[in-house]
């Protein structure tokens, strides 16, 4: 056994006699300890075995370096620095009676060391010096050995617990090679050996940020080695201290226990992670309490603290403490902002955590705003927040362009929003900045400010904010609001665009434009979207009387020589005015091209020759697109409707009548056309041209379709009927030949030869023509091209005594003639009918009959015959407005007549016949004798074999068998020859 070093007898024999003296003092001293190792320190271990170390090492003047090693269930913590004293031994069993009393240190409570009760009953502690050992069964074997009545009672009614620290036993040992004290702690049980596991596991840079007398910190579990050193390489820190003077401390440290009012220095250590760390989330004085913190920092500042330990005491000292750490914080952000970080993360916002968190932040947000910590985006200097702006909803590309004229202007995003507001930093609206833009920047500055909002456009909110965006135009004036701009193509030149500026066609400037003003409600310039706008338009319409007409037709021909075909259905191009080959303005449509078909077919005093500058300049595309010809031209208009026809269509010649004479039922109300293309400037056609232009119409494919095609019109009843085009209509109702008579009506060259001698001949040049132009301009190839005019000239000509027309050609004309559903413009007063020799003859309409049945031919009585069959019949009686035989005549059988068999051969030969036909020897039918007859009923009557076979023939339906049919009943003897024959039908 080594010597007394510590004087631990003596301490104990005081302790004891004290005890043995006065049991209460057990009480008191077992108590206290208790509250201590259950309360305060419960899970402190680890933090006051290494403040201890770190206070060791300071007293050394020696940097610090604490070891802790758990191995199994002992936990041994080595340190350097001032090994154990008689004096630390006596601190060490005397509660909140610190050794430290004089020296600056991290403890100032003398109670540290009861933490390890928490996870053990026999603390060791070696030293260089010596050791010294606590023991609750030595403690407890010791008052027993007392035999005190008083403290035996005390220690029964705590159920033999008994204080550890107050009696200090010697101890045998050394510390670890390199150390100067260790203290070992063999653990209580599995529950403690858990928590120090945890409390090691969690120990990292806050431990050595709050004990800066320590330089290392080396942990080794079974599961791990660690070593701590250089945190502040991790952290940014701000440090602040002082000493209370003699006036602060009677303010400050009146309510503060005796020992704390000696010590009148206080301290504040701030601490931002440089990478993603996790923070405690508490206030620690130095070490952790229970006190929240919000803000994303480490806070260690010398609080006063409660008994507990747990919380911060509130008081004068506290409230000072909580403005110093506000100052502090302000410096570190200022400090962070001075070396480029975005500090805006650091402002607290939100809600409190807590009462001591709530008055740091009220105290920090107060400094904040005076602190340079924000950064001008113009120049980058550091400006205080109040003297701050940012733009709202402004993205970083907007607010670099809108720095040199927003003074203070800094970055900001909706993240920052509440800490923006927590610094008082003035907010413009969008709308209020845009509105502030002056008219002084060029269009290069404005196409930067255009593509900085590239990222800003796709935001409803934000495009509603934009809408008083000046904008630069091409004529040089700054408008407000983009939606309804017209953003130029590259290709269109600055004076093109200039041009229209005067009538109100607002393009940008080519130097600004940019795709954000699209975004924003601009249209694409292109050669249509120009042309089609209605100022344009107007420009055009009043070019005459321009002061400038040169420039508004050189503005206009250049967007149309850009993209010709973008013309296309601007009908109105054709009022541009241009200068002729004699320096006149005349308009467009009236123009042609030198040595064009158009100048060779139109009449010279209707149209001139175009200045050939403006040909060589614009070239003959652009020209024919605004009106210009070179060969005939079109006008395309879609949704016609026929009561009130487009400004596109009025100028064309006859218009009106065209559209009152295809309209259904004569009504052009409700009546519309899909689409329609009408050649325009035919009556611009010199007389002796119409040869050369059907040629023209022919051979080209769209004025061919235009003459050709016929058109669709829908009349209300949504029936659609076809009708002749405008050319069509107007070449047969105007272009006369030389005799002064019209082209239309006249026998095609390749007309039925029946049909053209009732027809006047066209002229030999038509045969040049195609076969459908023919047809279109009115020549009349067969019956069906006839319109009510020519078949009045038909049937006029027909009826014309002085004529020779033959049996064939009268019959074919009536079979022609029949299915027709048009009527003679008037109806004829004679009519051209067969006779019962043959021949024709002309008779008075009155006295001629439809005969639709053959029977019929057989009643001369009831005039001059008109034949056909079928509906071809009922249209010939439509068309003459003639009666059918039947309508005149009751076709009444007179008698009944003898039924008889028909012979079995005719059956044979001709199945449909009837089986029974009625024979008479004199069959008369209404009074007149004929040979045969059939009745309503289809029976056959017949009074001659050759009638009988066309009784038969008829009531059968196989007319064109009644020569076999008779040829049976006249020679019975051929049936075999017939039969035989018939198998080859």
């Amino acid at each position: 056994m080594s010597d007394d070093l510590f004087g631990t007898a003596a301490v104990r024999e005081r302790v004891l006699a004290g005890w043995a003296a006065a049991p209460v003092r057990f009480r008191e001293d077992a108590n206290a300890e208790e509250d201590l190792a259950l309360g305060g320190y419960a899970d402190r271990v680890v933090i006051e075995l290494a403040q201890n170390a770190a206070d060791a090492a300071a007293r050394a003047g020696v940097p610090g370096r604490v070891h802790f090693s758990l191995r199994g269930e002992t936990l041994v913590v080595a340190n350097t620095g001032t090994p154990l004293s008689a004096e630390g031994v006596e601190s060490l069993a005397t509660l909140r009676a610190s050794a430290k009393r004089d020296e600056p240190s991290v403890g100032r409570f003398g109670v540290g060391f009861s933490a390890v009760l928490a996870v053990t009953d026999e603390p060791v502690i070696l030293s260089r010096t010596g050791g010294v050992r606590f023991s609750r069964a030595d403690t407890a074997a010791v008052i027993a050995a007392l035999e005190s009545p008083g403290l035996d009672t005390e220690v029964r009614r705590r159920d033999g617990h008994v204080p550890v620290l107050r009696l200090p036993f010697e101890a045998e040992g050394e510390p670890p090679e390199g150390y100067d004290t260790a203290v070992i702690l063999p653990l209580r049980d599995e529950a403690a050996v858990t928590l120090v596991r945890r409390l090691l596991a969690e120990a990292g840079d806050p431990l050595l940020l709050a004990l800066p007398g320590l330089a290392q910190v080396e942990i080794e579990t079974d599961d791990e080695h660690r070593v701590l050193e250089d945190a502040e390489s991790r952290w940014w820190v701000h440090r602040a201290a002082g000493v209370f003077d003699e006036h602060e401390r009677e303010q400050l440290l009146a309510d503060r226990p005796t020992e704390e009012r000696s010590r009148p220095n206080w301290s504040v250590l701030w601490a931002i992670p440089r990478t993603d760390a996790e923070l405690p989330g508490v206030v620690q004085a130095p070490t952790p309490t229970d006190e929240a913190l919000s803000l994303p920092a480490l806070l260690l500042a010398s609080f006063p603290l409660d008994p507990t330990r747990r919380h911060v005491a509130q008081g004068p000292l506290t409230d000072r403490l909580v403005t110093e750490a506000a100052k502090a914080y302000a410096e570190l952000l200022r400090e962070r902002a001075e070396d480029g970080d975005d500090v805006l993360q650091f402002v607290p916002t939100g809600l409190a955590a807590g009462a001591l968190d709530r008055a740091l932040r009220e105290e920090i947000v107060a400094l904040l705003p005076d602190t340079p910590m924000v950064r001008s985006v113009e120049d980058g200097t550091l400006l205080r927040p109040r003297d701050a702006v940012v733009v709202e909803g402004a993205d970083e590309a907007f607010t670099t362009v809108l720095a040199p004229i927003v003074r203070g202007l800094i970055r900001s995003s909706l993240q920052f929003r509440a800490a923006l507001d927590a610094l008082q930093v003035r907010r413009l609206e969008l709308a209020e900045v845009v509105d502030q833009l002056g008219a002084s920047e060029d269009p290069e500055w404005w196409r930067a400010l255009y593509s900085s909002l590239s990222g800003m456009v796709t935001d409803p909110l934000l495009r509603e904010s934009l809408g008083t965006l000046p904008v630069p135009l091409a004529d040089g004036r700054l408008v407000r609001g983009v939606r309804g701009l017209l953003l130029p193509a590259p290709e269109l030149p600055l004076d093109v665009l200039a041009a229209f500026g005067e009538y109100g066609v607002r393009v940008v400037h080519p130097d600004a434009a940019d795709p954000a003003l699209e975004r924003l409600g601009a249209l694409p310039a292109t050669p249509r979207t120009l042309l089609e706008d209605g100022a344009v338009r107007t420009a055009v319409e009043h070019s005459a009387e321009a002061d400038d007409p040169d420039a508004i037709a050189h503005a206009v021909l250049s967007l149309v020589a850009a993209d010709p075909s973008q013309a296309e259905g601007l009908w109105w191009l054709s009022d541009l005015v241009l200068r002729d080959a004699d320096g006149d303005l005349v308009p467009a449509n009236a123009l042609v091209i030198p040595g064009s078909e158009a100048e060779e077919v139109l009449d010279d005093e209707e149209v001139a020759p175009i200045d050939r500058a403006a040909l060589d300049r614009y070239g003959l595309p652009a020209l024919e697109a605004v009106g210009v010809l070179a060969t005939l031209g079109a006008v395309t208009a879609s949704d016609v409707a026929l009561d009130e026809l487009p400004e596109s269509l009025k100028d064309l010649d006859g218009i009106e009548d065209w559209a009152y004479d295809v309209a259904p039922d004569g009504s052009r109300y409700g009546a519309t056309i899909g689409e329609l293309t009408a050649i325009r400037d035919l009556d611009w056609i010199t007389d002796d041209a119409w040869p050369r232009v059907l040629e023209l119409l022919g051979s080209s494919p769209d004025l061919r379709r235009a003459l050709v095609t016929q058109v669709r019109v829908v009349g209300p009843d949504d029936r659609p009927l076809g009708v002749p085009s405008y050319a069509a209509w107007w070449i047969r109702e105007r272009v006369l030949l030389e005799d002064g008579e019209p082209l239309a009506g006249r026998a095609d060259p390749e007309a039925d030869p029946v049909l053209a001698q009732f027809l006047d001949e066209a002229p030999a040049w038509t045969a040049r023509l195609d076969p459908e132009v023919r047809t279109a301009v009115g020549l009349v190839r067969e019956v069906g091209d006839l319109d009510a005019d020519g078949i009045s000239l038909v049937l006029g000509r027909l009826a014309d005594p002085e004529r020779e027309v033959d049996e064939s050609a009268i019959l074919r004309l009536w079979s022609q003639l029949g299915p027709l559903a048009l009527f003679p413009a008037e109806p004829p007063e004679e009519l051209r009918v067969l006779t019962d020799d043959g021949r024709t003859r002309v008779i008075d309409i009155s006295e001629a009959v439809v005969v639709d049945a053959p029977m019929w031919l057989q009643r001369e009585d009831l005039g001059g015959f008109v034949v056909a069959s079928g509906a071809a019949a009922d249209g010939l009686s439509d068309l003459f407005d003639v009666p059918m035989a039947q309508e005149v005549a009751q076709g009444k059988v007179d008698g009944e007549g003898l039924a008889a068999d028909v012979p079995p051969i005719v059956r044979e030969l001709v199945s449909e016949v009837p089986q029974t036909w009625w024979e008479h020897e004199e069959l008369t039918v209404d009074g007149v004798e004929v040979s045969w007859w059939v009745d309503d009923d289809g029976a056959p009557h017949a009074a001659t074999f050759d009638g009988l076979a066309k009784a038969l023939a008829w009531a059968g339906g196989r007319w064109d068998q009644r020569h076999v049919i008779r040829a049976v009943l006249n020679e019975p003897d051929r049936s075999s020859e017939l039969l035989v024959d018939a198998a080859f039908d």
